[in-house]
């Protein structure tokens, strides 16, 4: 259940970036609807830009998939896109209130409300059933151990997502970090890598490891300068 991608591959990906969250019915048969295209595509390049760091793609995106889906009224559908976009933020450690979700919870249904708490660093035990699968794993998990959480989960952002979750809720330890870092360099994620890096190099000057800290900075650099010399 998600909006139809125009192949496995891209299905996948679609299913893997929404964390969980269906946006819309999917089903062979009839024509895949326009506005179910264009929310995809629109959404799937919002999110890869904002990751790479390229700020004026993803607004842009951003606001053709919220146009896409408002063509339907279904304000359930814009508020999974708007979770969509805050996941992103946590992964990369922008901890911020989801002001598009909150603007739309009281027509959201409980899963996605649920989720939203869990980006926050605040939902309920009761509510953690709730959770896509990834995530309720990671939660659950988390409860009695901070390095299983990540372990289980294969999807990258999926688990970028629950580690921010660790870190914000003070559960994140040195692996935790280190599982981050390893995964948004894996997939060429400008924004996050970033912020894992800092938090790694902070952790380092935390503990008097000066070496660490400064070899950590300059990989940091060479992210900022994109390869250039300094």
């Amino acid at each position: 259940m998600t909006i139809a991608a125009a192949s496995t591959k891209g299905f996948a990906r679609w299913s893997a970036l929404c964390l969980g969250l269906t946006l819309a019915a999917c089903a062979s048969g009839p024509p895949t609807p326009e506005w179910q295209m264009n929310a995809h595509a629109a959404s799937q390049k919002a999110q890869d830009a904002y990751l790479a760091g390229d700020t004026r793609v993803e607004q842009q995106e951003w606001d053709r998939a919220r146009e896409a889906l408002a063509r339907t009224g279904r304000l359930d559908l814009l508020a999974r896109l708007e979770l969509l976009r805050c996941a992103g933020r946590v992964a990369s450690l922008v901890f911020e209130p989801c002001a598009g979700f909150e603007a739309l919870r009281q027509d959201a249904p409980a899963a996605e409300k649920a989720y939203a708490d869990y980006l926050a660093g605040q939902l309920a035990l009761q509510d953690m059933a709730l959770l896509p699968t990834a995530q309720r794993n990671a939660a659950q998990a988390a409860q009695t151990d901070a390095v299983a959480p990540l372990s289980g989960i294969e999807d990258p952002l999926s688990r970028l997502v629950a580690a921010g979750v660790l870190l914000k809720t003070g559960r994140a330890i040195p692996a935790t970090v280190s599982m981050a870092v390893e995964t948004a360099s894996a997939q060429g994620w400008r924004r996050p890598l970033l912020a894992w890096l800092g938090v790694q190099a902070q952790r380092a000057l935390a503990v008097g490891d000066t070496e660490a800290a400064a070899s950590l900075q300059r990989r940091i650099a060479i992210v900022e300068r994109g390869g250039k010399p300094d």
